[in-house]
C-alpha cells in the first residue's frame, strides 16, 4: 500500500491541481444560485464562505498536519463528533422537521460535517494498521460499529441523506481495504435486514412517501413527487447548450424548490445544458483523479486511506445528488460538493483538501506508524 511519495518542491505549499477545480466548482455554484438582482440571493453569502474556506485550505496546507495520525487525536475527534450529534437532539431547534443544525445568530453549523472528518480519520487509522488482516470479520464489525454509532444519531435527527453518505463512506473504505466477497455478501444481507426494520419502525411517514413516489413518480407529482418531477423538467429543458446563465425558468421562477442547495445540479443543467454538465463532470473527474494519484503515492498507509476516504466522501455526495436530481434515487436532501449553498460543508471540503495537501507535502519526512500503543480496538 505504501509507495514513494510525490516529488514536490519544499516551498510548494499549495496543490493547484486540487485547489483550482474546487474553487472553480464553487464559483460555478455561486453563479448558478445568483438571482442577478431579481430578488434575494444566497450568492453573496456563499462567496464570503468561499473566501473563508479558501483561507482554511491555505492555513492547513501550510501547517504540518502529520499529528492527525495520532490515535489520541483521532479518538478525540470521534468523541467530539458523537457528543455534538447527541447534543443536537437536546439543544437544537427543528429546521424543516430535522434537528440537524446549531444556529448561532446568522450562522448555522451542521455537526454531521465535522463527524465526516472524524469518521474518515478514524477509519484511516484503523484500516492502516489492519488492512492486511481485513479478512478477519471482527475488524469489519469493529469498524462498522464506529460508523454505525454516528449513523444512528444522524438517523434520529432525522437526516436520511447524511445517514446514507456515512454508510457509503464506510462501505467504500471497506472495499478499498480488500474486503472478501463472502463478507460483502453477509454485509448485504445485514443491510437488507436493517432496511426492513427502518421501513417499518425507523422512517418518518414523509420519508416512506418519498420512496413510494420514487417508485411511482406519477402517483403524486403535486405532492411528495413534486421536487423530483420539477428537477427532471429542469434538467431536460436545458437540452444541448442550456437556456443561458440566469435564464433558468424552473429555478429563477421558483418552480424548482431548494435550487440553491439540494437541486442545484438541476438548476445548473437547465442553464448550461448537456455541454455544461460534461464540463462540470470533467472538473470533478480531474479532482478525483488527482486524489487517487495522491493516495497511490502516499508516504504512509494512513495518508493513503485518509485520501481515499475523502475521495469516497466526495464521490458519494456527487453520485447521490445527481441521482436524486435525475430521478434515479429517492429525494433525501443531499448537497453536491463545493457547489451547494452552505458554509459548514464548504469549509469541511476545503479543510479536507488542505489536510491532504499537507500530508503529501510532508511525505518525505513521514515515518510509518507501527507503534504497539496505537490501538483502536478489535
Amino acid at each position: 500500500m505504501v509507495s514513494a511519495p510525490l516529488t514536490r518542491r519544499p516551498d510548494l505549499f499549495f496543490d493547484w491541481t486540487l485547489l483550482l477545480p474546487a474553487v472553480t466548482l464553487s464559483l460555478v455554484g455561486i453563479l448558478t444560485m445568483s438571482t442577478f438582482g431579481q430578488g434575494d440571493s444566497l450568492a453573496p453569502r456563499q462567496l464570503l464562505w468561499l473566501m473563508i474556506a479558501t483561507g482554511i485550505y491555505v492555513a492547513l496546507s501550510t501547517t504540518d498536519m502529520r499529528f492527525i495520525r495520532r490515535t489520541s487525536l483521532v479518538m478525540s475527534l470521534y468523541g467530539v463528533a458523537l457528543a455534538l450529534l447527541a447534543l443536537l437532539l437536546v439543544l437544537a431547534h427543528p429546521v424543516m422537521g430535522a434537528r440537524a443544525w446549531f444556529s448561532l445568530g446568522p450562522i448555522s453549523f451542521q455537526p454531521a460535517d465535522f463527524a465526516k472528518l472524524a469518521l474518515i480519520a478514524l477509519l484511516a487509522k484503523y484500516l492502516s494498521r489492519r488492512h492486511v488482516e481485513i479478512g478477519d470479520f471482527r475488524h469489519i464489525l469493529v469498524s462498522g460499529a464506529y460508523a454505525l454509532a454516528l449513523t444512528l444519531l444522524i438517523l434520529v435527527e432525522p437526516d436520511m441523506g447524511n445517514a446514507i453518505i456515512f454508510g457509503s463512506l464506510w462501505l467504500g473504505m471497506m472495499l478499498v481495504s480488500g474486503i472478501s466477497k463472502k463478507h460483502l455478501m453477509v454485509l448485504g444481507l445485514f443491510a437488507l435486514a436493517i432496511g426492513s426494520v427502518l421501513w417499518f419502525d425507523g422512517l418518518k411517514p414523509y420519508q416512506r412517501t418519498r420512496i413510494i413516489s420514487f417508485i411511482n413518480p406519477a402517483s403524486d407529482i403535486h405532492g411528495a413527487g413534486y421536487n423530483a418531477y420539477q428537477a427532471k423538467i429542469a434538467v431536460g429543458s436545458g437540452e444541448l447548450f442550456g437556456k443561458g446563465i440566469g435564464y433558468g425558468t424552473q429555478s429563477k421562477l421558483r418552480f424548482l424548490p431548494e435550487y440553491q442547495t439540494d437541486f442545484i445540479f438541476a438548476a445548473f443543467a437547465e442553464e448550461w445544458g448537456f455541454v455544461g454538465v460534461a464540463i462540470l463532470l470533467s472538473l470533478y473527474a480531474l479532482l478525483f483523479a488527482r486524489l487517487a494519484q495522491i493516495a497511490r503515492a502516499a508516504a504512509t498507509n494512513f495518508d493513503a486511506f485518509f485520501t481515499l476516504g475523502v475521495l469516497m466522501l466526495l464521490a458519494a455526495h456527487l453520485a447521490i445528488h445527481i441521482g436524486i436530481n435525475l430521478g434515479l434515487l429517492p429525494v433525501t436532501g443531499t448537497t453536491i460538493p463545493f457547489m451547494s449553498s452552505g458554509g459548514s460543508h464548504l469549509v469541511l471540503e476545503f479543510a479536507l483538501l488542505g489536510i491532504i495537501t499537507s500530508l503529501a507535502r510532508h511525505g518525505r519526512g513521514a515515518v510509518r506508524d507501527t507503534s504497539a500503543n496505537e490501538y483502536l480496538g478489535g
